[in-house]
């Protein structure tokens, strides 16, 4: 993961560059899921649509933004949405190829992944860009010390279906454990934001997890083990980055409205 920490560090055009291929990615590895139980979602327009939409939150690329404001970001996010869901049903027009669970998989994957993702980007163009941060203290110090307190400690199950190794133990350790990484990062690197810092931990926590089990239940619906082997150890980009998904979204929200900018 150092890459992923050298990226947030540089930030920029290198931050937008790692998010979109993390989309790119993975949503190949989430269609090719839903393809394993006989759907056919629109890849292309997948993939095309996710070109569009991180083009269209950092328009500027390699220059700096001057006078482009945030409701502009948040306006062509919306323009966005609208497209991708409009050309996804589009796509199910021709009913005698294309399925309703076609078009249903295509949707799903374009939120989950590419519109998910983005907000790592919109929240490092932000003047609370020190917190891409959290989203990876959160998420993987809360996987981690989850892992470590449920090994020990964990007796109860929490999610015996979704994820047979997890423990109500282990959940309530990784969560801690989140909250305290997040708040010591804010002490020492952000202590004009250390409260938020600590709300972050504990919130962004919980959304890795969430994150972590819904990879979990498309992986079990889909019938595969991993999303792909592309990094030694851990499977595909879905696998490593499920978290990530879901904390990102979280940790720019609460900032935004904890600091009145919404």
């Amino acid at each position: 993961m150092a890459p992923l920490l050298l990226v947030i560090y540089f930030g920029g055009v290198w931050l937008f560059l790692l998010a979109l291929l993390i989309s790119i990615i993975g949503l190949d590895e989430f269609y090719k899921g839903f393809e394993n139980l006989g759907y056919k979602p629109a890849k292309l327009l997948g993939e095309l649509l996710t070109i569009i939409l991180f083009i269209s939150i950092r328009p500027y690329l390699f220059t700096q933004p001057e006078e482009y404001s945030r409701l502009s970001t948040i306006f062509f996010v919306f323009i966005w949405f609208f497209i991708a869901v409009a050309a996804s049903c589009i796509y199910g027009f021709r009913v005698s190829k294309v399925k309703l669970n076609d078009v249903l998989s295509t949707i799903v994957g374009l939120v989950y992944i590419p519109f998910f993702a983005c907000h790592m980007v919109i929240l490092g163009e932000s003047d609370y860009s020190k917190l891409l941060w959290i989203i990876v203290i959160a998420a993987f110090g809360q996987d981690i010390c989850a892992y470590f307190i449920g090994y020990f400690l964990g007796k109860h199950k929490m999610a015996p279906i979704l994820s047979p190794k997890k423990t109500i133990e282990g959940a309530i350790g990784g969560l801690l454990g989140s909250t305290l990484l997040s708040g010591l990062f804010g002490y020492f690197f952000y202590k004009e934001q250390l409260l938020l810092c600590f709300i972050l931990g504990l919130l962004g926590g919980a959304a890795g997890m969430a994150g972590d089990l819904t990879a979990s239940m498309f992986k079990r619906h889909m019938g595969i083990k991993d999303y792909g082997n592309l990094i030694p150890g851990h499977g595909g980009i879905m696998d490593r980055f499920d978290s990530i998904l879901f904390t990102a979204p979280v940790v720019f929200y609460l900032a935004m409205i904890l600091n009145g900018v919404f």
